[in-house]
């Protein structure tokens, strides 16, 4: 048997991986469920301490914290409005990724950014969800500092962005 090459290893590890994803989404009921089995495919493939998703409804201007892995420090509440900022620009007109890999970036950007620290979290990665040419909300993914190198964030991509997207159409029932 030939050696396997890196890519021909991150191949099949996230296979697995997806078809856990699979497995899990096929039987989610509701946003917990489905919001859950995208945490675990995040979990097995890049990692996070903390695991966020934001709904964002446009029409109304607000956005609620749809899904935590924390929710002592991070519980999902009401809605609040959404703010027109640079951040939001790169989520909703640009559709790129937010990533900080240190908590002076993260500082920048976040007014939370003490409660990250504090909780080990020293880098981010918000990845926008866009369904039907529309921005729908962000998955968010929070570790430790340099956590989310150019090969985790290429993951994510790759591997989180269409399940991403099928969790949040489940959800949104």
């Amino acid at each position: 048997m030939p050696a396997l090459r890196p890519k021909d290893y991150f191949m099949t590890d996230t296979t697995a991986a997806l078809a856990r994803f699979d497995a899990a989404i096929a039987l989610a009921r509701g946003a917990d469920q489905a919001y859950a089995a995208l945490q675990a495919l995040v979990q097995e493939t890049v990692g996070a301490k903390l695991f966020t998703v934001m709904e964002v409804d446009l029409q109304a201007g607000v956005a609620r914290r749809a899904y935590t892995s924390d929710a002592v420090n991070y519980p999902g509440s009401g809605t609040k409005p959404v703010v027109y900022d640079a951040w939001f620009d790169t989520m909703q007109n640009k559709r790129e990724y937010f990533v900080a890999n240190t908590i002076e970036d993260i500082a920048k950007v976040l007014f939370d950014h003490e409660l990250i620290n504090a909780l080990g979290c020293q880098s981010i990665v918000n990845m926008p969800v866009v369904i039907g040419d529309v921005f729908v909300g962000t998955v968010n993914m929070l570790d430790v500092a340099w956590h989310f190198t150019p090969e985790r964030v290429e993951m994510i991509r790759e591997v989180i962005s269409v399940p991403a997207k099928l969790a949040v159409v489940l959800a949104r029932g």
